[in-house]
């Protein structure tokens, strides 16, 4: 009987017509808006199906591997997680790739009825090549993919079951030079590895329900570490390590995907901030920065701006301010205020405003 753990490529090896080199993952892109109809909102399998094949184009390498699935009273769902929240609030680019890279690494896909076992993590092979040889064995020395030995380490491993490799091999190494997995060589906090990190625990979350098992907010971190999401998302380092604790705090704070629900992110915020009566009233999606690191921005729906402020400590700004922002004035403002703040309490610290940012810009 096949397993979750058995290796199946499936229909990844039928050509998905990526499109030119330079576009990336713009179909997936594209695919996700017609699919979800620019709404963010859980949607019926069958109808996103229907809708990406009136328009001629083929569904199943994203819903199969891309995207999130879910049976929801006995009806197949695609789940709006922060990968459609992504395609959706804004425009393709080099960032989305990378997000949707991390996606199909990573390999939570889901159940849907009549879907084996082994489907819910269909590319276990991209993950442990990731996990196994990219990161451990290359240190994210990307030059060293190539075809030929991804072929030979599917091949090597008893867990994958097809009579050939080659086909696999040659569409997930074009999958990568496409998908900007340069990114991943960095160890400094980007802005796609933040939001793989709210896509990790979305999806980490719904496998663990769909499976009957409980979720326990105080083990997110553990979720992580088990799903080798520190492997899966490129170099790690100290500064992605410090960014996940408050990160965790801020996803935490918004409710988790409910963040994508106006009426729940407002009862939330009720019953936490009692005393706050604001509720947004435009439907851009806002920044939310860490004072301790400018580089930890998360792009959250507008209605969890008071949650990220008051709870998880993060500063709200417009779209339009984050794209002007000047990094070392915001560090600067930041850090001088924290020392005010410190000797309005009668601590006096050693260190200067230059001395802190030196050490915050890893210098």
């Amino acid at each position: 009987m096949p397993t979750q753990e058995d290796w199946r490529p499936g229909s990844f090896t039928k050509n998905f017509a990526w499109g030119p080199p330079d576009d990336g993952l713009k179909r997936l892109h594209e695919i996700i808006r017609l699919g979800f109809a620019d709404k963010l909102e859980d949607v019926r399998r069958s109808v996103f199906r229907n809708r990406v094949e009136r328009a001629d184009r083929p569904d199943y390498i994203p819903i199969n591997f891309f995207l999130f699935n879910k049976v929801i009273d006995g009806q197949d769902y695609i789940v709006a997680d922060e990968l459609v929240f992504q395609a959706l609030s804004f425009d393709h680019s080099r960032d989305f790739d990378a997000l949707g890279m991390f996606a199909f690494n990573y390999s939570f896909v889901g159940k849907w009825k009549g879907a084996e076992d082994y489907q819910s993590r269909p590319a276990l092979w991209a993950h442990h090549y990731i996990t196994d040889r990219v990161a451990s064995v290359f240190n994210w020395n990307l030059s060293r993919i190539n075809a030929d030995d991804i072929e030979r380490f599917v091949q090597s491993d008893r867990r994958y079951h097809a009579k050939t490799a080659r086909k696999l091999a040659t569409n997930l190494n074009y999958l990568y030079q496409i998908g900007h997995l340069s990114a991943f060589r960095s160890d400094r906090v980007e802005r796609w590895w933040v939001n793989a990190l709210f896509l990790a625990l979305d999806r980490l979350i719904e496998d663990r329900v769909s499976r009957g098992q409980s979720v326990n907010s105080n083990s997110l971190s553990t979720y992580l570490d088990r799903s080798d999401f520190h492997y899966i998302s490129g170099k790690r380092s100290v500064e992605k390590d410090l960014a996940t604790r408050h990160l965790l705090n801020l996803y935490e704070a918004c409710g988790g995907r409910e963040r994508f629900s106006e009426e729940e992110v407002r009862e939330r915020q009720k019953l936490l901030l009692p005393q706050i009566q604001w509720f947004a009233n435009q439907q851009e999606p806002i920044a939310a920065i860490h004072p301790s690191n400018a580089r930890i921005v998360k792009t959250i729906p507008r209605a969890c701006a008071m949650l990220a402020k008051h709870i998880a400590g993060f500063i709200d700004l417009d779209l339009d301010q984050l794209e002007t922002l000047d990094l070392d004035e915001f560090i600067r403002k930041e850090t001088k205020q924290a020392l005010d703040n410190l000797k309005k309490r009668g601590i006096s610290p050693k260190m200067s405003v230059e001395d802190l940012m030196k050490i915050t810009r890893g210098r």
